[in-house]
């Protein structure tokens, strides 16, 4: 992370005082004065002091984006040796945990972080953070079928909330929709759909927030950077 950030999170003053601290000369890193507000630090293994004083390491959040395809669980461990997220993230070297959960048969952006309350805050319903998807259902569904989507539908006793529904394109398999939701129960999707006759073929998650990335790689992952972290933090804050 930049030093700047570094020295905020441990508590040496905020992000501007902290950039006046680095110009000034006061702040060295593994001996050496640093100067640039470019500096990188290495968390953990770094040494960074301030007027000749070691800091200790602050608590780092780590967070990263994985493109999931289908055929994999979203958990880190399964006793019946199915296939797991964990296998796409292996050279994480941080000890992360995914924020809510696609199934197996699902697609799309899946984040990863060691932040608890973060990933409490984006996902319980609760707190409203959109999540869009792309969805491939059996059939035409005609512009009442979509206006009962977008009300809600029965599932288990309980109508799901509001959802936005719109119709992509239509394709020899089906039709693709988007689906954007504010809350997340057990294969809501698969279900809304199947209850009103559109059973879905394929689901990809595109949207998280205000989080997207097209040119994500099925099965790779990536870090995310301080400004897409920027974005979600205000929108977990907002929507508490």
């Amino acid at each position: 992370m930049r030093l700047n950030r570094y020295l905020a999170r441990a508590g040496v003053a905020s992000r501007r005082h902290s950039e006046s601290m680095i110009v000034s000369g006061r702040v060295k890193l593994n001996g050496e004065t640093v100067v640039s507000l470019a500096t990188q630090v290495r968390p953990g293994s770094d040494v960074v002091t301030v007027d000749d004083r070691p800091l200790n390491a602050p608590g780092v959040r780590w967070c990263y984006l994985l493109n999931k395809p289908a055929g994999y669980l979203t958990t880190m461990h399964d006793p019946f040796d199915r296939p797991t997220v964990a296998a796409l993230i292996e050279d994480i070297p941080e000890r992360v945990f995914p924020v809510g959960r696609l199934d197996r048969d699902s697609e799309g952006l899946l984040l990863f972080t060691n932040d608890g309350a973060l990933g409490y805050r984006l996902m319980h319903p609760r707190f409203g953070i959109e999540k869009e998807y792309h969805v491939l259902v059996k059939g035409v569904p005609r512009e009442g079928t979509l206006s009962r989507l977008r009300a809600g539908v029965m599932i288990e006793g309980r109508t799901t909330a509001k959802a936005g529904v719109d119709m992509l394109r239509r394709t020899e398999g089906g039709t693709w929709l988007s689906m954007v939701l504010h809350e997340g129960r057990k294969r809501q999707i698969r279900r809304m759909c199947d209850r009103v006759g559109h059973p879905v073929r394929r689901l990809i998650r595109v949207r998280l927030g205000g989080l997207a990335d097209r040119d994500l790689p099925a099965g790779k992952w990536r870090a995310l950077t301080e400004s897409e972290i920027g974005v979600l933090e205000p929108e977990a804050r907002s929507a508490g």
